[in-house]
């Protein structure tokens, strides 16, 4: 676990307009930076920086947070990822404390495992200099040096023991751990990677985290990867997409195919935005980082039963995360195609054709569907909608869901209303963005005043108004924003380290909502006359609850000569009380 204090201090140090205009080019505009945003398509900026406060924020989609959160989004990078970056571009070390709930690993561990990849991927970049046969079949592919230098492809030779001549010890733990060596009865090693085309895979960083090797002739597995690592998640890794990354946000998709040569042979013929999965289906985590990057994924299947098969399981994972404003599609190859084979005899052009006919997600899902049924009779139309009804209220989308629907009750040959009633649908979630645009109200006393604590976080200092009763979300978090200024009593609060402190929790949202309302104050606004209308109507709301409650008690039960002190007092205008949590 990384100290909070450390987080704070790297903040302080860093200014966000340099970290965001690392990534995209900002503009002055005012007491802000603007920029299109880059985490969904627009034409007119509403993405702002505020150079004071120390935050982002898009009026368009509601993307919001600090440095750290903008540096996890756009390089689709962990918390720890995130703040292991900034800290270096800021030469801090990251320290680390205990928790009960942090598992830890001995002490550089993770080092000698990246140690041990790096020293690997060495060997085997330099084994390929040396493999007249791994040479010849590269080239058979039409891969040329600069591509394989990119990708940094190399070679595992046939040895048994290749890797031997490499390390420091052969017998280190880290080689074992590293996924590199296997170790088999009586302790016997053997490198797990032998006569295969080495690919390596990175992270979002740039660092190798594992393998994929490939036979050049006849054997088995055709491709074989690295185990699960503590460094190497297959269900969360794509390969190429370091490589990747800039020609996906020029093209504005990126395509995934099933196969390292895949992606390589397509960057070879101008088509740099392809991405691999490693071995495995698609998940829920590979398509979120990819609708990070960009706003229309293409998946490139076989056309093949096992093809369709690998297709249905990404339609399953991205119905929940495909939006209004993203795109997610499908394109099978002809019989006997797969991107390598095809980009090399038809040519980048008529590739890219093909994917400009790729199947939207709503029409490959619900002709999946159809196929499986006989939709010619009544018994099948009704098995048809039994199986899409759970898919299809999965689809958080407002307009897609709503178009699903129409679409499901034409095939099925029933109206909109009965498919309605058979199927009633979950009630939308507006999103944050759409919410803030369509209120003109003005906001509850509750959420004025965090947006004043927000804006000036020292005004806690001066909170003293009772806050009584169960409340509201709002409520809760005014009262969790006030247990922090006082834990933090004495050091310097800033907007961004309110956000950092609730980052995670069911406050996350709300706090950055609100403080993303703030960026629309000019700079005449008067904080200070606000809080302190603010806090006298708050006096007067809990001063009338208190009035309430003590009349309600003399009717039933009577009052204490305290409580009809206290009455008196209320009724002439004097406050309830203090500031209690």
């Amino acid at each position: 676990m990384i100290p909070q204090s450390f987080i704070q201090d790297l903040l302080n140090r860093l200014d966000i307009v340099d970290v965001v205009d690392r990534y995209v080019p900002l503009k002055k505009a005012g007491a802000n930076y603007l920029a299109c945003c880059p985490f969904h398509g627009e034409k007119t900026p509403s993405f702002s920086v505020s150079p004071a406060k120390q935050f982002y924020h898009c009026f368009g989609c509601g993307a919001h947070g600090t440095a750290i959160g903008f540096v996890m989004e756009y390089q689709g990078l962990g918390f720890v990822e995130a703040v292991e970056e900034l800290a270096k571009s800021a030469g801090l070390s990251v320290p680390k404390e205990e928790s009960g709930n942090f598992e830890r690993r001995p002490e550089g561990e993770i080092d000698a495992l990246s140690d041990a990849l790096q020293r690997a991927t060495r060997f085997y970049r330099d084994e390929l200099k040396r493999s007249e046969t791994a040479i010849a079949y590269l080239k058979k592919r039409g891969l040329s040096g600069e591509i394989a230098a990119r990708f940094g492809i190399g070679y595992a030779p046939g040895g048994w023991q290749g890797l031997a001549g490499a390390v420091p010890d052969y017998q280190a733990k880290s080689l074992v751990q590293a996924g590199l060596v296997i170790e088999g009865e009586g302790g016997k090693r053997y490198d797990r990677f032998r006569d295969r085309v080495m690919f390596p895979i990175l992270n979002q960083k740039g660092a190798v985290i594992g393998f994929g090797g490939r036979v050049m002739g006849v054997g088995e597995p055709k491709y074989l990867n690295s185990p699960e690592t503590p460094l190497f998640e297959k269900g969360r890794e794509l390969y190429g997409l370091f490589q990747a990354r800039q020609a996906i946000r020029a093209a504005g998709k990126v395509i995934v195919v099933e196969g390292y040569m895949d992606v390589v042979a397509l960057a070879q013929h101008g088509v740099e935005y392809a991405v691999a999965t490693l071995g495995t289906a698609t998940t829920s985590v590979h398509v979120q980082k990819l609708l990070r990057q960009t706003d229309n994924v293409v998946f490139c299947f076989d056309g093949d039963a096992a093809g369709r098969k690998a297709a249905w399981r990404a339609l399953e994972n991205s119905l929940a995360l495909v939006g209004d404003e993203k795109s997610v599609k499908f394109l099978f190859l002809p019989q006997g195609e797969d991107p390598d084979s095809y980009v090399r005899q038809q040519g980048k052009a008529a590739f890219e054709a093909l994917l400009d006919g790729a199947m939207p997600l709503s029409e490959f899902m619900l002709r999946e569907l159809a196929a499986g049924v006989d939709m010619q009779t009544m018994e099948g139309r009704a098995h048809f909608l039994k199986l899409a009804q759970p898919l299809v209220q999965q689809v958080a989308a407002p307009a897609l869901g709503l178009m699903l629907r129409q679409r499901l009750a034409e095939l099925a040959g029933v109206s909109r209303n009965e498919l309605a009633q058979l199927a009633p649908v979950k009630p939308a979630v507006t999103p944050v963005a759409q919410r803030n645009k369509s209120s003109r109200k003005p906001p509850s006393l509750t959420r004025k005043l965090l947006q004043l604590l927000l804006y000036q976080p020292g005004l806690a200092a001066e909170f003293d108004a009772s806050l009584s009763g169960e409340g509201s979300e709002e409520l809760k978090t005014l009262r969790a924003l006030l247990d922090f200024a006082a834990i933090t009593s004495g050091s310097p609060r800033t907007t961004v380290a309110v956000l950092e402190y609730f980052r995670g929790t069911h406050h996350e949202a709300l706090l950055s909502e609100v403080s993303g309302e703030t960026l629309l104050w000019d700079d005449g606004f008067e904080v200070a006359a606000e809080f302190a209308g603010a806090l006298e109507q708050l006096h007067k709301h809990e001063r009338q609850r208190r009035v309430e409650s003590l009349l309600a008690r003399s009717r039933t039960q009577g009052l204490s000569a305290e409580e009809k002190q206290e009455l008196q007092r209320l009724l002439q205008g004097g406050s309830v009380s203090n500031r209690c949590a």
